[in-house]
C-alpha cells in the first residue's frame, strides 16, 4: 500500500493569519468531520458511482420493477451528467443549484421537480443508513424551483361512459366497463382472476407491470372491490365466451398472456373513439371518474376511499374526485339569476321605447 500525503492551503499569509497558532482555529475545523468520524474513506466515492454500483442495486432489490424503471429513467435524464461530485462534498446549495440547473434545462412541472428531489434525499438517507455519511442529509432544505403548472387531469362522466359502451365491440366493452365501473388500476385490471371472482365482488391478489406479476401497491389495495349488477352481467357473459372458466386471468390476450391494455387502447379503443368522436384520456380517467359520478351522486368520500382503497381520503379528495365547490355553484347560480334579471329589465325597457316610437308615429 502506497502512503500518499496532500496538503490543502487553508488561507492566504497576512492579516489576522501570520503565524501557526492564528491559522489552527482553521485547520481544526477542516479536520473536524476526519476527527469526529463524520467523514468516511467511502465518501470520498462520486455522487454518479454511488447511484450506479450501491443506490439503484438496491432499489432494483426492494422496490416494485416499475418503481425501479421510473428511478433509472429519472436518474438516466435529469441527474446522472451532474453526479460528479463527491458525496461528502455534496452541500444543500449544491442540490438547489442542481435543482435549478434542471428546471432551466427542462420545462417541468413542479411535482417532477419534487420526485427528483425525493430521489436525492433517498440517496443520501441510503448512504447514511450505510455508515458511507455521518452528516444531516443535505437535499433536506433545498427548496424547490417553481416549475410548470401540471396539466389537469381528466375524470370521464356517466354520460361519456354510455357512449364508449356503445361503441366498442367484445372483449373491449367489457375491459372498458371493468374499468369504469371498479376503479381499479391498469396494472390490477391486467391481473384479474376468476378465481377471485364471485359475482358481486372481486379481490385484488396481483398486478401486472410488462412482464412482470407482482403484489398489489400497497396492503390496503389489495381489498374486495365490489362489482354493480350491470358489470355482471357483463362479466358472466365475457366469461360464458370464454368457455366458463374457473380460474385463470379475466382478460387474457390470444396465447393465454395478460392482455396489453395500452396496445388494446391503441388498435381497437381509441379508433372506435375517434370515429365516433369520443376524447380518450387513459385508463386511469376511469378511476378518476368512479371517484367524480359516485361523489356527485351523494356517496361519503370516506366510501369512495374505500372503493378505490386509498390509505387515506385525502388521496381520495384532492386527485380522485374532480367537482366544483357548492359555495361555487350557489354563487353562479346566483350571477345567472341576477343577469337573467337584467336581462329582462332590459328588455322592457326597449320594449317601452319602441312602444313610444311607435305611438308617436
Amino acid at each position: 500500500m502506497k502512503l500518499v500525503s496532500k496538503c490543502r492551503k487553508l488561507v492566504g499569509y497576512g492579516g489576522e493569519y501570520r503565524s501557526k497558532k492564528a491559522v489552527q482555529v482553521l485547520a481544526d475545523e477542516f479536520l473536524a468531520p476526519i476527527n469526529n468520524g463524520t467523514m468516511t474513506p467511502h465518501s470520498t466515492m462520486k455522487l454518479a458511482q454511488f447511484v450506479e454500483s450501491s443506490y439503484l442495486p438496491f432499489v432494483m432489490a426492494t422496490k416494485r420493477p416499475s418503481t425501479y424503471k421510473g428511478y433509472v429513467n429519472m436518474w438516466k435524464r435529469y441527474l446522472e451528467s451532474r453526479s460528479a461530485i463527491a458525496l461528502r462534498d455534496f452541500r444543500t446549495v449544491d442540490g438547489e443549484r442542481l435543482l435549478e440547473d434542471i428546471a432551466y434545462d427542462h420545462s417541468l412541472t413542479g411535482t417532477t421537480l419534487a420526485h427528483i428531489k425525493a430521489f436525492l434525499s433517498g440517496v443520501f438517507r441510503f448512504a447514511k443508513r450505510k455508515g458511507v455519511l455521518n452528516s444531516e442529509n443535505p437535499m433536506r432544505d433545498v427548496v424547490l424551483p417553481k416549475g410548470k403548472p401540471a396539466g389537469e387531469t381528466y375524470a370521464y362522466s356517466l354520460a361519456e361512459i354510455t357512449r364508449m359502451l356503445n361503441q366498442l365491440t367484445e372483449p373491449a366493452a367489457t375491459v372498458v366497463a371493468t374499468a369504469a365501473f371498479t376503479g381499479v388500476r391498469e396494472g390490477e385490471l391486467r391481473g384479474l382472476l376468476w378465481e377471485n371472482y364471485d359475482g358481486e365482488q372481486i379481490r385484488i391478489t396481483q398486478s401486472v407491470w410488462r412482464k412482470h406479476i407482482q403484489e398489489p401497491k400497497t396492503k390496503k389495495s389489495a381489498s374486495p372491490v365490489p362489482i354493480i349488477p350491470r358489470l355482471s352481467e357483463r362479466l358472466n357473459q365475457h366469461r360464458r365466451l370464454m368457455g366458463n372458466p374457473t380460474s385463470g386471468l379475466v382478460f387474457p390476450n390470444s396465447v393465454g398472456k395478460p392482455m396489453c391494455m395500452a396496445r388494446l387502447a391503441r388498435d381497437v379503443i381509441r379508433p372506435a373513439f375517434l370515429k365516433a368522436g369520443i376524447p380518450w384520456h387513459g385508463w386511469h380517467a376511469f378511476r378518476r371518474g368512479l371517484a367524480t359520478n359516485l361523489h356527485h351522486l351523494g356517496v361519503p368520500d370516506k366510501t369512495i376511499q374505500a372503493i378505490l382503497r386509498h390509505s387515506n381520503v385525502a388521496v381520495t379528495q384532492a386527485c380522485y374526485i374532480k367537482t366544483i365547490s357548492a359555495d361555487a355553484v350557489e354563487a353562479m347560480l346566483s350571477l345567472e339569476h341576477a343577469t337573467n334579471v337584467q336581462h329582462e329589465e332590459v328588455q322592457h325597457v326597449d320594449s317601452g321605447e319602441v312602444g313610444s316610437d311607435s305611438g308617436g308615429a
